[in-house]
């Protein structure tokens, strides 16, 4: 075991001996540089809530082991137990075929069931992945989130560590979901995974993705990339909860292109965080593709959710489908901010986006911001939005069944984002609705 820990700042000489550490190939290494140069010359996004970064106190990169481990044993036991207490060890075998684990700046433990092997499926972290499959890893990889397409891009191109790459063969369906588990432990850390994800034709997936990091008093930055490709006749789904801390700026590129007849599914539960800016897209490329985002935002006091989705179609009869969850309390701020994009060749495609927004107090805000084009008459996009308080007659009539004040309000908030739990496994919507009832004590004092 080799711990390694970078000063905290960035420079060209950090970004060219993270690649050195990891001994990766030259044309990284020029890449990472290039993504550096970037960074530092673009400017913060112009959209979106404030984002107030001392890029200098970040730490960059972190290690506590020069390997990944396949087994829990081989794991220091401090950190074995952090994750004991928030239950990735018990549900990888009964819930998941394969599950990767990173901390801080490297994935530190990843294991699959046989079966998977058995059908070619690859699950590695992206590290080993570059190592172990080049040419594929290099094919997909910067082409659908360009490096140069934003300042926090530049940022994980440059310093882009762990992060998961799965690659599904044709004809390949997998039983369970595969789930890859992100913790922040250290104070004024970034965390930069990289995550590429092929699912190639006629063939289903199901990856979940966790993330958390406990409270310190200086702020910490998580800024990742996703790219997936999703085949013909094929379908991804992309699962999320991240309840980072509340000194967590979350700044997320994800993107998926979907072919003839593939179905993209992001659903995305965002809990944590001080500052969140995620908009999860599809790039509906193939005839007959579809695109579908549920989400559920929730912004207590201190909190900015600045969240939505993106669907661009570009084939001909496709579908695309929005519906975005909000709750604001504690003055918290959480707020729709989209786009569906239905261009010329697209025609007989088909979007809606439904935007739903309860704020708990008078104090609390909710935008909604959402850009909607359609550049064919063949074609349809529908928009539905609401801003509502707890509805007052469900909390009587709860309450007149006995139900004391704080567990009406709970129950109604369930009920609220039920579109977004009934499409999470029955464990995972369990745990989301443990969190929320956590959340939200006391909060029938509101």
């Amino acid at each position: 075991m080799k711990e390694v820990v970078f000063d905290k700042g960035l420079s060209e000489e950090k970004v060219k001996e993270i690649s050195k550490i990891k001994c990766e190939p030259e044309w990284m290494c020029d890449f990472r540089v290039k993504a550096y140069n970037e960074f530092i010359n673009k400017s913060l996004p112009s959209f979106g809530p404030k984002i107030d970064i001392d890029f200098d106190n970040i730490t960059y990169y972190k290690r506590i082991d020069d390997k990944v481990h396949s087994t829990w044993n081989n794991i220091d036991k401090k950190v074995k137990k952090t994750f004991d207490d928030i239950g990735v060890t018990s549900q990888e075998k009964e819930y998941l075929d394969g599950l990767g684990v990173q901390y801080d700046s490297e994935v530190i433990y990843h294991n699959m069931i046989k079966e998977l092997n058995d059908k070619n499926v690859i699950f590695l972290d992206t590290d080993t992945a570059l190592k172990k499959y080049p040419d594929l890893f290099k094919k997909y990889f910067n082409k659908l989130v360009k490096y140069d397409e934003n300042k926090f891009t530049a940022l994980n191109g440059a310093v882009w560590s762990g992060g998961t790459f799965i690659y599904i063969p044709p004809h390949t369906k997998l039983d369970r979901p595969l789930q890859s588990y992100f913790r922040i432990n250290t104070k004024s850390m970034g965390q930069f995974e990289r995550t590429l994800i092929i699912v190639d034709d006629d063939s289903e997936l199901h990856y979940i993705e966790g993330c958390t990091a406990p409270t310190y008093t200086t702020d910490s930055l998580h800024a990742a990339v996703v790219e997936i490709y999703v085949g013909k006749n094929s379908k991804c789904r992309y699962t999320t909860i991240q309840n980072w801390a509340n000194n967590v700026n979350n700044l997320v590129t994800k993107r998926a292109v979907i072919d003839d007849g593939g179905t993209m599914q992001w659903i995305d539960g965002n809990i944590g965080s001080k500052v969140n800016m995620k908009y999860p897209a599809c790039i509906l490329r193939g005839d007959n593709s579809k695109g579908e985002c549920i989400s559920v935002a929730i912004a207590s006091e201190n909190q900015i959710q600045d969240t939505g989705a993106k669907m661009i179609h570009l084939g001909k009869n496709t579908e695309s489908k929005i519906i975005a969850k909000s709750i604001a309390r504690s003055s918290g701020n959480a707020s729709y901010r989209g786009l569906v994009s239905i261009e010329k060749d697209a025609i007989n495609s088909k979007a809606s986006v439904k935007c739903d927004t309860i704020l708990l107090d008078p104090y609390s805000k909710s935008d909604t911001i959402p850009t909607n084009i359609c550049k064919n008459e063949s074609s349809k996009i529908e928009h539905e939005a609401t801003v509502s308080k707890i509805d007052e007659d469900k909390l009587f009539y709860l309450m007149s069944r006995g139900i004391d004040e704080e567990k009406a309000i709970e129950l109604s908030i369930i009920g609220f984002i039920e579109e977004f739990t009934e499409e999470l496994p029955l464990e995972y919507a369990v745990e989301l609705n443990n969190l929320l009832k956590n959340n939200f004590k006391p909060i029938c004092e509101i």
